[in-house]
């Protein structure tokens, strides 16, 4: 995991261009039933593919984000993400961009729930 830091360390890209990248590293540890997030992910690209190119960029503020983040959200579920994302700070010392990034994300737990919601809809996209 350190060498997956230190990478998006050097990437050059800053706070706000580390927050899904980081969000997307958390994924395996927030517990999601496979059945519903297959559903919410659908409904996500269908939202995603009304509004324009489906291949566009995921905004963790755009309407499928924001969507996708409200059909997941959960108690456990925030309070895994902030667990896995509090460990990845306890990695990153030494390496400033990603922990002030990470620093942003516990920080804000909205923000933190739409860069996750961000990081599976692009996985899936990037799949397809």
């Amino acid at each position: 995991m350190r060498e997956l830091l230190e990478g998006l360390e050097s990437s050059g890209a800053d706070g706000a261009g580390l927050a899904i990248p980081l969000a997307y590293l958390a994924v395996p540890s927030v517990p999601q039933d496979e059945d519903e997030l297959n559903a919410s992910v659908r409904r996500a690209e269908l939202l995603l593919a009304t509004g324009g190119d489906p291949r566009r960029d995921v905004d963790p503020e755009s309407r499928a984000v924001t969507a996708l983040a409200a059909d997941l959200d959960s108690a456990p579920g925030r309070t895994a993400l902030a667990r896995a994302l509090r460990d990845l700070a306890d990695q990153a010392e030494g390496l400033p961009r990603v922990g002030e990034a990470l620093d942003a994300l516990l920080g804000d737990g909205e923000l933190a729930w739409r860069c996750y919601a961000s990081a599976i809809l692009a996985d899936e996209l990037a799949g397809d």
